[in-house]
């Protein structure tokens, strides 16, 4: 086992389990921890493109990305979110504290040489091409790939 890795799933969706995840990851790295995040199901909302159309195949797929666009911008809050207010507010006072945006530290991360992975299968199931991620993602890859990240890492959280 390699003491010097962490490995993260994202499956949330959510303005601040997203952040909570990238506070890990980012000191995680800056410790000298190599540090891979895995996004699936709805955590690839924090990973795609925030402009721009997602295309997909089939009505149902289409739907299913009309109605879940994500992108960094877009994620409520996993409570409190009152229909865009609550998140609204916690920028404001990430922003009054200093705090990094959710999308300065997707930045931070990759440049402290954390690994971005979107999970295939969910992307298949979304019906979505690698066109509709930010250019940080590293690579496109199934569970098979994080379980042997994970396997090797001493730390291996689900958020």
């Amino acid at each position: 086992m390699d003491n010097n890795k962490a490995s993260i799933v994202v499956f949330s969706g959510e303005l601040d389990k997203a952040l909570a995840a990238f506070f890990i990851a980012t000191t995680a790295a800056a410790m000298g921890m190599d540090v891979t995040m895995f996004f699936t199901f709805w955590g690839l909302n924090v990973i795609k493109k925030n402009q721009g159309g997602i295309r997909s195949k089939g009505l149902r797929r289409k739907l299913l990305n009309i109605l879940n666009r994500g992108g960094s911008r877009r994620l409520p809050l996993s409570k409190m979110h009152m229909l865009g207010l609550g998140t609204w507010m916690m920028r404001q006072l990430m922003e009054e504290e200093k705090m990094l945006s959710l999308e300065e530290m997707i930045l931070q991360a990759k440049s402290l040489g954390v690994k971005f992975v979107a999970c295939t299968t969910t992307i298949a199931l979304m019906g979505l091409g690698d066109e509709a991620f930010i250019p940080q993602v590293d690579c496109l890859a199934g569970a098979a790939t994080f379980i042997g990240e994970a396997r090797e890492s001493k730390i291996s959280l689900f958020i």
